[in-house]
């Protein structure tokens, strides 16, 4: 039986096929349009994945939907967005339930069965039929989907029950997004910018921060709505929020003040307070010794150490694209067993999920553009120990390989990568590519072997899902934050021979099986997806070096008009780019 997931239309699109219970191929639609958190119908992104698993839309025999349009619509109503003009498309648009059965027809060309999963049904079903577990409890928490905003659920071989739910507007997600507004940064994308600001200050509004929610019995608990803008029609705080809190709120890109940090810190502690405390609420219900959690606020990696170190859940599996693409996973998984009655527990252990980009026409690409590659076609270990020799003598080297990595981290298919015991990389990186604000960390790739020798981590963490403490933290500043943690991700051989085999290169030249790995791409676009994306990503960088399936490009070897001509012909948020550079080239 073959399934196609679909999460679309309004955060962060995606597709998943998945053939007989088994994700085969899922993508975000972003990666292909170049437009970040793209909410559009998934069509690329389908395209590529259908072609990528080797079947047809006339393949698929049933559509799976990540939410119920008919409760989202509800909820609109509710929050008042007839307020914007009835004449407006985007209005109409909005409230229009019907839209997304229409659009997979349409646009995908599906004339099938589809079925529409509620929300939080999607996410947690997303990381139970991923998890391996044959039961456990389920825990999942966002800002908002259809009405529910947490849920406490269970899962084993007879499906999904979600028990309880805590409703819109009284959300965790939203608790954390007001502040990540309040204090300058962007919502439903920079939240991870305050959980890395966090360590940086210490928690002593957090007192006050705690006047904002009020725990109640069981799973329950409610924002105070004073201090929350809902609307739609401007931030998400109100200014009862800069009268508790005694400062008005930071403007965007302004400087960052002790007064930040200290917000963030709070904010962060109160997050993991509430999220224990109702942990050992599902716990006692369920009596569980498991946990699959998903949904936004699972990505905050700060949180998930703390979840499993002090929480009550012996085994805790995070669903690697845990906000709303994974929700394509899930609406999947959960279709699959309803229709079929098959419940096979399989760990998901590699989110290399995506298509492979064709990296042999960049030979082409290159010989006509009269710039020099060095080809290890055929040769592995050559290719290796020249990328890890590269990156012992200080290069930061842009990596393409095989299949994209599905949900927000770079993982070793399209990554940035650099010597981890340089205290000057990060400066460096951030010079040269990724532009980012200097409070944030990068995180470092290590060989599962090994990672005990380096980092405080009793598990396996392949999707950099964790913060632990780094061990040896003066040897590797590059890599360890403010507090003496690093969000490692983990690298086993049998799921990703070839970056195993680059670790393992430079740890033989330096002692440290560890690169710096954060994702191949510049500040405000989505990470690369085909070889011409990571091209022109070098080339509008700085990057030393571009490893490209088996070819190694030098930044050196580059003509020196190639930047001004890519900023010419090469607009990077036009798609397709592909076919532009192909035609340069």
């Amino acid at each position: 039986m073959i399934i196609l997931g679909i999460s679309a239309l309004y955060h962060d699109s995606a597709c998943a096929v998945m053939i007989d219970g088994e994700i085969v191929s899922a993508a975000q639609e972003e990666r292909f349009t170049r437009t970040r958190f793209d909410p559009a119908m998934p069509v690329r992104a389908v395209r590529a994945c259908l072609s990528d698993a080797g079947v047809h839309i006339t393949d698929v025999e049933h559509v799976a939907y990540y939410e119920r349009p008919e409760r989202k619509l509800g909820r609109q109503l509710w929050s008042g967005l007839p307020q914007v003009p009835e004449t407006s498309p985007v209005a109409l648009g909005k409230l229009d339930a019907s839209r997304p059965f229409r659009q997979i027809e349409q646009l995908l060309g599906f004339v099938g069965p589809v079925t529409a999963v509620a929300h939080h049904e999607a996410h947690a079903a997303s990381a139970f039929y991923q998890s391996g577990f044959d039961s456990a409890a389920l825990f999942t928490a966002d800002a908002v989907g259809e009405w529910t905003t947490t849920s406490y659920g269970r899962g084993d071989k007879n499906g999904i029950e979600l028990f309880e739910e805590v409703r819109f507007p009284h959300s965790l997600g939203i608790l954390y997004s007001a502040v990540t507004s309040y204090l300058g940064f962007a919502v439903n994308s920079d939240e991870y910018k305050v959980m890395g600001l966090a360590p940086y200050g210490s928690p002593g509004y957090v007192d006050l921060l705690r006047r904002l929610v009020t725990d109640q019995d069981g799973g329950q608990f409610r924002l105070d709505l004073d201090h929350f803008d809902l609307s739609g029609s401007g931030p998400m705080y109100t200014d009862s929020l800069c009268t508790l809190l005694g400062r008005p709120a930071r403007s965007p890109e302004s400087e960052i003040e002790q007064f930040h940090t200290d917000v963030a810190a709070s904010l962060q502690l109160l997050l993991e307070e509430l999220l224990l405390l109702k942990l050992d609420h599902l716990h006692q219900v369920t009596g569980s010794t498991r946990l699959g959690y998903a949904g936004g606020v699972a990505l905050n990696c700060v949180a998930n150490r703390r979840i499993r170190e002090q929480g009550p859940f012996e085994e805790i599996f995070v669903q690697p694209a845990a906000g709303d693409s994974g929700g394509a996973i899930g609406a999947a998984a959960m279709v699959h067993h309803r229709l079929t009655g098959q419940f096979s527990p399989r760990r998901l252990t590699d989110a290399r999920l995506g298509p492979t980009g064709r990296t042999a026409p960049a030979r082409t690409w290159m010989r006509r553009a009269g710039v020099p590659a060095l080809d290890f076609a055929g040769d592995e270990a050559g290719l290796l120990a020249h990328a890890a020799r590269l990156l012992a003598d200080g290069a930061v080297v842009g990596w393409y390989q095989g299949r994209m990595e599905f949900g927000p981290r770079a993982l070793g298919a399209r990554s940035i990568l650099a010597d981890p015991r340089d205290p000057g990389m990060r400066d460096k990186i951030n010079a040269l590519v990724k532009k980012r604000e200097a409070f944030r960390p990068f995180a470092p790739a290590v060989v599962a072997e090994r990672c005990a020798e380096f980092f405080d981590l009793a598990e396996p963490s392949p999707f950099m899902l964790d913060t632990t403490t780094v061990r040896r933290g003066s040897e590797l500043p590059a890599i360890t934050h403010v507090d003496g943690s690093a969000r490692v991700q983990t690298v086993d051989r049998s799921d990703a021979p070839r970056f195993h085999g680059l670790l393992t290169a430079f740890g033989d030249l330096t002692g440290f099986p560890i690169l710096l790995n954060t994702s191949f791409n510049m500040r405000g676009e989505p990470i690369v997806c085909s070889p011409a994306d990571a091209l022109t990503c070098f080339v509008r960088s700085n990057l030393d070096a571009l490893v490209l399936g088996d070819q190694v490009i030098a930044r050196a070897d580059l003509p020196r008009h190639w930047p001004g001509l890519l900023d010419d012909l090469l607009p990077y948020q036009r798609p397709p780019i592909s076919r532009d550079v192909y035609t340069f080239l």
